[in-house]
């Protein structure tokens, strides 16, 4: 039986980033993994190998369309798929192998199978029990279903059968417009599909900015996605090649069928925590399965921690590693801190959408005074050149003391911009701040500062 002083389950963004802290920290260290590879389901079956097939769909996009306009004459390139699979394996295992070479230099041992918690202190992989000081419980999620939608992986998949499809469908029909439908039916649509997405809703992506929502929809209308909104999914019926959907509209009660090669399921995840054994360790959960963890990330079983999807929060990778490296400077007895206000999300469809803070429908609901700076990419040069002027950027900032209280933008490498705004949240930055700070040009990121120029006596460019 080996001894640790922390033993951490699960080895997703929030898993590996956590062992790799406490072993810079000199901690002993173990995680466990029951998969093949490290990564989690952000390297293996999510984040990485979408990203893989929305740069090349992407890529695909921009010879149909722009290349012509540019002066690059020719065919546009045919699709093979076998080798677009290809590509998309070839990035997950550099991924993977990259943890698997930190786990080694950092002296982590991998614990393969999959593990429980028999009793406080121990945990269990196999037949082989471990001893540890502290126990980090960082297991991720899974997909979430609805009633009378059965999942096959072929037919109707989750986002893990959507990555790797036999071939690509002439219909596919998306239940749920949030990040990873949208993501993934703007892949295929790329790749020739007819994409409609079915949102229960009046809305995409929810919680998300109104007007970003409404910029958003409207641009990926432009590339072919339909939607059909206020639609409640009754059943899928998966018959021997095609599949069936049954909604009704929510303003009428009208029942509907649509017909799809590929039906993917995209209604969110849930906390994945099955054979690990908290019922009869007593672990406090929430009514939605989340474990409930104190401000140090211990759950209420002393020495167990848990951090990433399977506590509160939004399931976003760069949230559990803000939590694993927290949760390991506390297992060390320094002191972990996250800002839970200033996390940013992310859609990588093109044009990418990025949001950090407070929305002006939160601000409105609390009462709370502020000011808006907006600024289109349509007025910035870079963005122009490069057939990239759909969107915009929005600073909301205090209306009395100018700091900004959050950031929404649609456009061009929107994901690396909205990081610039972070940095100014985290230091308590005013919108003046960033206005006065001297941006390249040409560059996407002066649409930043045009819009934090907004919030005051205005815009350059607009």
């Amino acid at each position: 039986m080996a001894s640790y002083d922390v033993i951490i389950i699960g080895s997703g963004p929030g898993g590996y980033v956590c062992a790799i802290r406490c072993a810079q920290l000199g901690l002993k260290v173990a995680c466990v993994e029951g998969r093949d590879t490290l990564g989690g389901t952000c390297l293996n079956v999510g984040c990485i190998p979408s990203k893989a097939l929305l740069h090349a769909s992407h890529m695909l996009h921009e010879a149909e369309h722009n290349f012509a306009a540019m002066g690059l004459m020719g065919k546009s390139p045919s699709v093979d798929w076998k080798k677009m699979m290809s590509y998309k394996e070839d990035t997950i295992g550099q991924n993977t192998k990259g943890i698997e070479f930190l786990f080694k230099k950092n002296k982590i041992d991998w614990l393969k199978g999959w593990g429980s918690i028999p009793e406080a202190g121990k945990v269990k992989v196999g037949d082989e029990v471990h001893e540890a000081k502290n126990i980090i419980i960082a297991s991720g999620s899974e997909p979430a279903s609805l009633p009378g939608v059965e999942v096959d992986e072929k037919t109707v998949v989750t986002s893990t059968g959507a990555l790797e499809l036999a071939k690509i469908p002439k219909k596919m029909v998306v239940i749920g417009a949030g990040v990873i439908g949208l993501e993934l039916g703007s892949v295929y649509a790329r790749l020739g599909a007819e994409v409609t997405v079915v949102e229960y809703l009046d809305a995409i992506t929810p919680g998300m900015d109104a007007e970003v929502q409404k910029t958003f929809q409207r641009t990926l209308k432009k590339q072919g996605l339909k939607f059909i909104m206020g639609a409640a999914v009754q059943k899928t019926e998966s018959l021997k090649t095609k599949a069936k959907v049954h909604y009704k509209l929510r303003k009428d009660d009208s029942e509907h069928v649509l017909d799809a090669d590929v039906v993917l399921v995209a209604t969110g995840r849930k906390p994945f925590t099955e054979g690990l054994g908290l019922d009869t360790l007593g672990v406090k959960m929430s009514a939605r399965g989340q474990i409930e963890v104190n401000a140090h990330w211990e759950t209420s079983v002393a020495g167990i921690y848990a951090i990433g999807d399977v506590i509160d929060g939004p399931m976003l990778a760069h949230k559990a590693e803000d939590e694993g490296m927290a949760a390991a400077e506390q297992v060390a007895g320094k002191h972990g801190h996250v800002n839970y206000s200033v996390i940013p999300g992310v859609i990588y469809t093109h044009p990418e959408v990025a949001n950090v803070g407070m929305t002006e429908e939160n601000l409105k609901e609390a009462g709370h005074a502020y000011k808006v700076g907006k600024f289109s990419f349509m007025g910035n040069g870079r963005a122009k050149a490069n057939f990239a002027g759909d969107g915009f950027v929005k600073i909301i900032a205090d209306k009395e003391t100018d700091r900004i209280l959050g950031a929404h933008i649609v456009g061009p490498a929107a994901g690396d911009l909205i990081h610039e705004i972070c940095v100014a949240m985290e230091f308590g930055a005013s919108a003046e701040d960033l206005a006065m700070t001297c941006h390249a040009h040409p560059t996407y990121s002066e649409a930043v500062r045009e819009a934090a120029l907004a919030c005051g006596s205005g815009a350059i460019h607009m």
